[in-house]
């Protein structure tokens, strides 16, 4: 799980109102994508909607899709373009995984949220930045990264209450003032060569399950192969035996056999209120943490306790792949996420590829009413945001650069 959860009691990590180090490393960002990502170009457009925002004084949400690590970096990229700072809200777990982590995380302009409970210290901090209109927030609503390209995820329910709670505010205490919403999008194009890059990677799992190395199949084919091997020995795991046929109600089943016990355990079989893994996976973490952090447990009950988690973690890991998600188009992007995906969810660990580049699309302002035209359940503003997200990163993928 690679420290995606911390044993301890939280600690709120507020924003950092100075300038000079957000400005530093604002200006930093597209050095430490090309160092750490190997993405060389980004490309920004759209960037004159939220400078109109900027210009108007409003109150600025920024709501980018999330997949890969890399995005707060392009969003720091497009900032520049901007001539704006931002604040960011980051999983608490980020702060935690080093000291310099948590004084430079803090410093270019993220604060914390605490992913395993109701985190009211954020909530408040998001709602004060955008009805205050200081800087642009930015909020990655599917609250995870996918390793999906152009395809999204979730929305997390509490961008919805951030937004609707900042428009409440900013009515009361600025009636001239406005709440806006820009969707953004970014996109990743890989321009080295797909085949080259994940031989190396493929025959390294592969040997890692005591195989030969599968040159002899086209890559698509080997990809496919290695993935059905993966699926087979999480089955024996958790269902007892590999399953057989579409690989859709096998993963079901299989993300299905891992929840259900530990739901009907820490939530009384009662039904999950919804069907999206990783809001179910954040109920029961709220579950599980609490007498683990308070020290309430024995040696074996938390080393129970934490194969619980490891296991929720795989469900939401295995809920990000699509079956037949290389096939759908022949953007090389697909298989390289694919793989990577194998990689992280067999190491914790993703290699870095080279060489890519990235587009993000800024969209016009969605003004935030209040009160809202709908009740909080059936918010119409999320659909709107999710459809034009969708719209861009579909045409974004016409603005590849020429090879070469």
């Amino acid at each position: 799980m690679d420290r995606v959860i911390i044993e301890e009691r939280y600690r709120f990590v507020p924003p950092y109102r100075g300038t000079v180090w957000p400005t530093l490393f604002r200006a930093l960002a597209p050095w430490q994508a090309r160092r750490k990502y190997g993405i060389g170009e980004v490309r920004c457009f759209g960037v004159e909607h939220l400078r109109a925002s900027l210009s108007a004084g409003h109150g600025i949400l920024l709501t980018p899709n999330h997949c890969r690590p890399s995005d707060p970096l392009i969003v720091g990229r497009l900032a520049q373009e901007a001539s704006t700072l931002l604040f960011i809200i980051a999983s608490w777990h980020l702060f935690k995984q080093s000291r310099f982590a948590a004084w430079y995380l803090r410093r270019a302009g993220a604060f914390s949220i605490y992913r395993e409970g109701l985190d009211k210290q954020a909530l408040k901090s998001a709602v004060e930045i955008l009805s205050q209109a200081t800087r642009p927030l930015v909020i990655f609503p599917e609250g995870v990264v996918s390793r999906a390209n152009d395809r999204l995820e979730t929305f997390m329910e509490g961008t919805s209450f951030i937004i609707r709670s900042a428009a409440k505010r900013m009515a009361k205490e600025r009636p001239d003032g406005k709440v806006v919403v820009h969707p953004v999008a970014i996109r990743y194009f890989f321009h080295g060569d797909i085949d080259a890059t994940l031989t190396p990677v493929l025959s390294r799992i592969e040997q890692r399950l005591s195989w030969a190395p599968q040159d002899r199949l086209p890559l698509d084919q080997r990809i496919v192969k290695l993935g059905s091997a993966l699926m087979a020995l999480k089955e024996i795991e958790y269902l007892g035996e590999p399953q057989s046929g579409d690989l859709r109600p096998r993963l079901r089943r299989t993300i299905q056999a891992i929840l259900e016990p530990t739901e009907a355990e820490w939530l009384g079989g009662r039904e999950p209120p919804t069907d999206d893994v990783v809001a179910r996976v954040k109920r029961l973490r709220a579950r599980i943490l609490p007498g683990m952090i308070e020290g309430e447990t024995s040696a074996a009950e938390r080393a129970r306790r934490w194969q619980q988690l490891a296991d929720l973690y795989l469900a939401q890991q295995m809920s990000h792949y699509s079956p037949g998600y290389i096939f759908e188009t022949r953007a090389p992007e697909r298989k390289l996420e694919t793989v990577e995906r194998f990689e992280e969810d067999l190491t914790d660990r993703a290699t870095v590829h080279r060489p890519m580049s990235a587009a993000i699309q800024v969209g016009e302002a969605i003004e935030v009413r209040h009160p809202p035209n709908a009740a909080r359940d059936n918010d119409p503003l999320i659909g709107e945001l999710r459809n034009r997200i969708d719209e861009m990163l579909a045409a974004l993928a016409d603005r590849r650069p020429p090879a070469g």
